[in-house]
């Protein structure tokens, strides 16, 4: 029986709750303030208020002429920097913007499907490898270890292949890349979400005449939505925010959103106003379609723990 906690229990648990709530979202209210601040407003040192004159409300002033109301702050907000970003500078950043999309998009794709079915595998079939004595179990911890390498550690390897291959610089050589690493997450996670299933149902299936095939897309993964979800979420995420690669296999024409927030203090100097609108615009995709799916993300993540 759930216990009822006691009103300090409870004070304490809100405190700290809202005190992480701040830490963790304090950084994207500074790069809002800042992505609405001049050039002078951000060299005179930290504002965190702006100034908002609302219409709406009006107050008498000295001479009690009724005029805007205007909140108190430390910096008046300009729109300019957002102006640039879809004026200006569109192009360039529809065009990295759509490199990430394609990148993240189809390496999340791959890693779903190829994750899936190599979950299902281990899942549902029994496979014993003699030489080493590895077992399924064994077989998954393997998958999962290598995620559990340091990337840089494959970047040489990536560019003399690639070299050859001739696959720098080309959406389809970061989707590979990207693919390789989302992989062992993908399957271990399906994987346990399949050990979660139950069997009779694929079984009665086939008794009424499908094929495991079949079985296998009309029923299992319509029941494992959760976990797919799962799985494209976090794929998506690490695919779209990845930096080292995307810097080490492109060059100009498949340039993603991180590398291109990256080098703005080379091509631009260090304008800290346009960064932080450009790196709003690059991070409000992920938060929305985490926003979106965030229930998916729990429920696949919880189940697959809990019933792996």
């Amino acid at each position: 029986m759930h216990r009822k906690r006691s009103l300090p229990q409870s004070i304490l648990l809100y405190a700290t709750v809202l005190f992480w709530c701040f830490i963790v979202l304090f950084p994207f209210y500074w790069l809002l303030t800042t992505s609405f601040k001049t050039q002078i407003a951000v060299s005179r040192g930290p504002n965190y208020l702006p100034r908002i004159e609302l219409p709406f409300i009006t107050v008498p002033n000295e001479d009690g002429e009724l005029e805007p109301f205007v909140t108190p702050g430390d910096f008046t907000p300009t729109t300019q920097h957002w102006n640039d970003l879809f004026t200006r500078d569109r192009d360039e950043v529809v065009r990295h913007f759509r490199n990430s999309l394609i990148a993240a998009s189809g390496s999340t794709l791959l890693a779903v499907i190829i994750g899936a079915m190599a979950g299902y595998g281990l899942s549902r079939f029994k496979y014993y490898w003699n030489r080493l004595g590895w077992d399924n179990d064994n077989i998954a911890f393997w998958i999962i270890s290598n995620r559990f390498l340091p990337p840089a550690l494959f970047v040489v390897p990536f560019l003399l292949l690639y070299s050859r291959l001739d696959l720098i610089d080309t959406h389809f050589g970061l989707i590979i890349a990207y693919t390789m690493f989302n992989l062992p997450f993908a399957v271990w996670i399906m994987r346990d979400f399949f050990n979660g299933l139950p069997v009779e149902l694929e079984e009665s299936a086939m008794i009424d005449g499908a094929s495991r095939f079949t079985a296998f897309i009309r029923i299992v993964l319509p029941l494992s939505a959760p976990g797919l979800v799962a799985v494209a979420i976090f794929s998506f995420v690490f695919s779209w925010n990845e930096y080292l690669y995307a810097l080490m296999l492109t060059n100009f024409e498949a340039i993603t959103m991180p590398v291109l927030i990256a080098g703005q203090n080379n091509t631009r100097g260090i304008q800290w106003w346009f960064i932080s609108a450009l790196t709003l615009t690059a991070v409000a995709p992920v938060v929305v379609i985490g926003l979106l799916l965030e229930r998916y993300i729990t429920r696949g993540l919880v189940t697959g723990a809990i019933k792996g």
